[in-house]
């Protein structure tokens, strides 16, 4: 018998993400119960929700990756679920694991799932297993350089030294030959010791000029699973992604089928439950598995507007034990959508600038959608990421929503602070964004050559 469905569930997380998992529980009749730490009390998802407590001090760490104080505001308000949105604690197995054990149902993959894919070797063995392709590279951790130079004369230089725990670009270094490779070696495990408490790195083949594509999957829980396309999140500046678009101009109908269905497979398999990512990169025809991230994304947006469906509400319907409201013939792309991440930071260093938000406008109009926390009269706090609204547009082809993106950028007012609104201004000046021929390093040189 399938359960009910949740009357409360908590918000284990903040900013536009909070908001957008309040207004789906408000339009499925569920109460939300936000969290916030002291720095957030004004904040737009605790104004909102239909209750909030307070788990600690502005510090991350004291309070939104506060797992006991997470859980305690469980108890105390009767939260049957916790959605844990992007970010802190969104691929936290062991949170995952700990809400489990109190009874509180976690809106995402279980923690098993979410251990394996988030080590990235053994997320990588897993999805070869699964019969994903992978990029070529070292069987496992790589211990010392000399072993290093073993692999790298393997696979072919220039190759990629990556933190198996890495993320955010962190303990990435790239070698182009053998001299330059026992220096990055040693950089990229320091960084990793430094960032992750683990300094175990792996190798792979370094692309020249690939696209960084990555597959929405979405599963049941029980075997069945459906893909929901591609989306293109090639430009990006630091291993950041600044903005995404679907479906990707560079693939193919007949490959969007083809990586999308052993994709699907792959996540069925293992019984997968609710929405995870699978990202490649892509170049001259070929995917290669890069990583998964077992939760909603940044940019799923656009994989919304162009299928015409609510991730975050079928997320919670598969926590709760209903079955997908989608099947994949039901799947059908419609148009094309982009999305620009906004951030409260100083072009052209992009050092972070929290501050007094004066005047805010969003944007409106058919087609645009905006994604935001903000408020007149807002202090952004300076202790977390420095993102603070997502512009998604829709159109019936790409070049429609380039012209919708144009037109809601110069409706669009975030008065009082620095914002990078103006890089996509500029950007879509370029003739490379108007056709879409870019891949992952275009970015950096674009933005090397516009501001020196």
């Amino acid at each position: 018998m399938t359960q009910p469905i949740f009357d409360k569930i908590l918000i284990a997380n903040r900013g536009e993400i909070a908001l957008r998992v309040i207004r789906a529980c408000r339009e499925m009749g569920i109460k939300s119960v936000a969290v916030h730490s002291t720095a957030d009390s004004d904040a737009m998802h605790v104004r909102l929700a239909d209750e909030s407590v307070c788990i600690g001090p502005a510090s991350s760490t004291q309070s939104y990756l506060n797992k006991a104080a997470i859980i305690s505001a469980c108890e105390i308000t009767g939260a049957q679920a916790v959605h844990p949105g992007y970010g802190f604690l969104s691929e936290n197995a062991s949170f995952a694991q700990a809400l489990q054990d109190h009874g509180i149902t976690f809106i995402g993959p279980n923690a098993e799932h979410i251990r394996i894919m988030g080590d990235k070797i053994t997320a990588k063995e897993t999805a070869k297993a699964l019969g994903i392709p992978v990029v070529p590279g070292s069987e496992g951790g790589v211990p010392d350089t000399e072993t290093a130079l073993k692999v790298a004369e393997e696979i072919g230089y220039p190759v990629i030294i990556k933190a198996t725990a890495g993320g955010g670009g962190r303990g990435m270094k790239v070698a182009q030959n053998a001299g330059e490779l026992e220096i990055a070696f040693r950089t990229a495990r320091s960084e990793s010791k430094a960032a992750f408490g683990n300094d175990e790195v792996y190798m792979e083949k370094y692309l020249q000029t690939p696209r960084h594509i990555e597959i929405q999957v979405f599963g049941d829980g029980r075997g069945k699973a459906v893909h929901l396309g591609e989306r293109d999140c090639s430009l990006q500046r630091r291993h950041q992604k600044v903005f995404e678009e679907a479906p990707g101009p560079a693939i193919t109908p007949q490959q969007r089928a083809e990586i999308g269905k052993v994709c699907a497979e792959a996540v069925a398999k293992i019984n997968y439950i609710g929405a995870g990512t699978i990202e490649f990169l892509y170049e001259n025809g070929e995917f290669y598995f890069i990583e998964m991230n077992t939760r909603l994304q940044v940019e799923h947006p656009v994989t919304e507007a162009i299928f015409g469906v609510d991730l975050v509400r079928e997320q919670i319907r598969v926590a709760s034990g209903l079955d997908m409201s989608f099947t994949q013939d039901d799947l059908v792309i419609n148009g094309h959508a982009i999305e620009v991440r906004i951030n409260a930071e100083r072009l052209p260093d992009f050092a972070p600038r929290p501050g007094k938000v004066k005047t805010f406008h969003a944007p409106g109009g058919l087609g645009v959608r905006m994604d935001s926390a903000l408020y007149g009269g807002y202090s952004i706090p300076p202790y977390y990421d420095s993102l603070i609204g997502k512009l998604i547009v829709h159109g019936r082809d790409r070049p429609e929503a380039l012209a919708r993106l144009r037109r809601a950028l110069s409706e669009l007012i975030i008065d009082g602070i620095e914002t990078t609104m103006p890089l996509f201004d500029a950007l879509l000046d370029d003739p490379a964004i108007q056709s879409g021929d870019y891949n992952i390093h275009w970015l950096e040189k674009w933005l090397a050559r516009t501001y020196g």
